[in-house]
């Protein structure tokens, strides 16, 4: 299968690298199973848009509600009030929800390979680029990397948590590091989840990350401006 042209979204990622900059994708997460609420107050839209104006060359909107505390109401807000493309994190099953997540003006969407069968990825890989969304193949194992070569995804993302267990483990960038060579060429490479400091995202982008999507860690720090601002320093010349 032949790589898709660059969308939107891998083309703000590539942009930034251009710059010298390892992307920071920040995630908008409401709840985490594992930390609880993570607004403590604030209002995500507002951060959302902090967030780009303290660098942020795209975003990751969590719209999943029952477990995460999204929804698709937040994700058309951020969209509608930022200038960054926008990536909708949910579980992403049917060409429906692709539909949906075009209308509320998304440029990429999540497909996650431990969430649907390998043929049902395969369709919704391809009608997500019909729709004109880029997807962001999500794999957590050495198995579901093997398939997503198969893919030859322009995104590609390693989870280093389970969502299985929607993210309670431990897991860090040590997966990106056991998974990375085995990535297909010419795509982008993106460690999710883990990252909770420099070094975590200084690790990842050693082993191969081209960009670290960033959520708990930000969310949790006392200054989510000055924590982002470490993270894009730190990986500057990793």
């Amino acid at each position: 299968m032949r790589m898709k042209a660059h969308g939107p979204f891998s083309a703000a990622i590539s942009v930034e690298k251009g710059r010298g900059r390892v992307p920071v994708i920040p995630d908008i997460k409401c709840v985490s199973p594992k930390e609880g609420d993570l607004l403590r107050g604030r209002a995500p839209v507002q951060m959302a848009k902090d967030l780009v104006s303290w660098g942020a060359p795209v975003l990751s909107v969590v719209t999943e509600r029952e477990h995460f505390g999204g929804s698709p109401e937040l994700l058309q807000a951020i969209a509608a009030q930022t200038e960054v493309p926008v990536l909708r994190k949910d579980f992403i099953r049917d060409v429906t929800a692709l539909r949906e997540t075009v209308d509320l003006g998304a440029k990429a969407v999540l497909l996650i390979a431990a969430h649907v069968d390998e043929g049902s990825l395969a369709r919704l890989y391809e009608e997500a680029y019909h729709l004109g969304l880029e997807p962001l193949v999500e794999v957590h194992t050495a198995e579901e990397m093997a398939f997503a070569n198969t893919l030859r995804p322009r995104l590609l993302g390693i989870n280093n948590r389970d969502i299985v267990s929607l993210e309670r483990d431990s897991g860090g960038p040590e997966r990106t590091c056991r998974l990375a060579e085995g990535r297909p060429t010419g795509g982008l490479l993106i460690s999710e989840s883990g990252i909770l400091s420099t070094e975590d995202a200084r690790q990842a982008v050693l082993a191969g990350a081209d960009a670290v999507l960033v959520g708990t860690a930000l969310w949790l720090a006392a200054d989510m401006g000055s924590m982002y601002q470490k993270l894009r320093e730190a990986l500057r010349h990793a």
